[in-house]
């Protein structure tokens, strides 16, 4: 039983191994007629598989090596500049992309800032003249107020920790000295 399981299994992995292959040859084939840039990363992006898949499997690399060398130009006809182009190219579109993300992401914070100081002017509007500088006053009383009271609480803090030790202390004390009268407490019965 366990080995048609095993089976099963190794027969799913070789299913979709198989698959991904077929994705990655139709990304091959996609990438030689565009005539862009093979790369890894964009191999992976464009068949929906991992790259660990395109490093690890043997038939994978030896497709991604078929098709850069068959369509590597010739040596005799290439120049210098035609094997930089890809990665500069690659790397240009990268930089466009992360450009126009960076130019959202500004954009968006540009306008959360504007709306916040909208609502800070709408509120600065809404005071009288005046109010302002006694928000303030409150604000730093009630700052020292509770400076005032962090102190008072963390002395209050000790003090209840020290009255605690001196309790255990006594208890100590009057356990000791309960346990030295033992002796002496022993009831004799009354006499008539």
């Amino acid at each position: 039983m366990s080995t048609s399981r095993t089976d099963a299994a190794v027969q799913a992995r070789h299913r979709a191994t198989q698959e991904m292959l077929e994705r990655l040859q139709t990304a091959l084939t996609a990438a030689a007629r565009g005539h862009t840039p093979v790369t890894v990363a964009a191999l992976a992006r464009t068949a929906r598989v991992s790259r660990t898949f395109l490093y690890q499997n043997q038939q994978a690399r030896a497709l991604i090596e078929q098709t850069t060398r068959a369509n590597r130009p010739h040596p005799a006809v290439s120049n210098s500049g035609s094997r930089t182009q890809p990665a500069w190219r690659e790397r240009a579109l990268n930089a466009e992309e992360a450009l126009a993300q960076t130019q959202r992401e500004i954009l968006t914070q540009r306008t959360r800032i504007a709306e916040l100081l909208g609502k800070i002017r709408d509120l600065e509007h809404d005071l009288p003249e005046g109010s302002l500088q006694r928000i303030v006053t409150e604000n730093t009383s009630l700052k020292q107020q509770v400076r005032q009271l962090t102190q008072d609480d963390q002395r209050l803090q000790e003090r209840l920790a020290s009255a605690r030790q001196n309790n255990r202390f006594l208890d100590k004390r009057v356990a000791d000295l309960e346990a030295q009268l033992a002796p002496y407490l022993i009831t004799s019965p009354p006499s008539p």
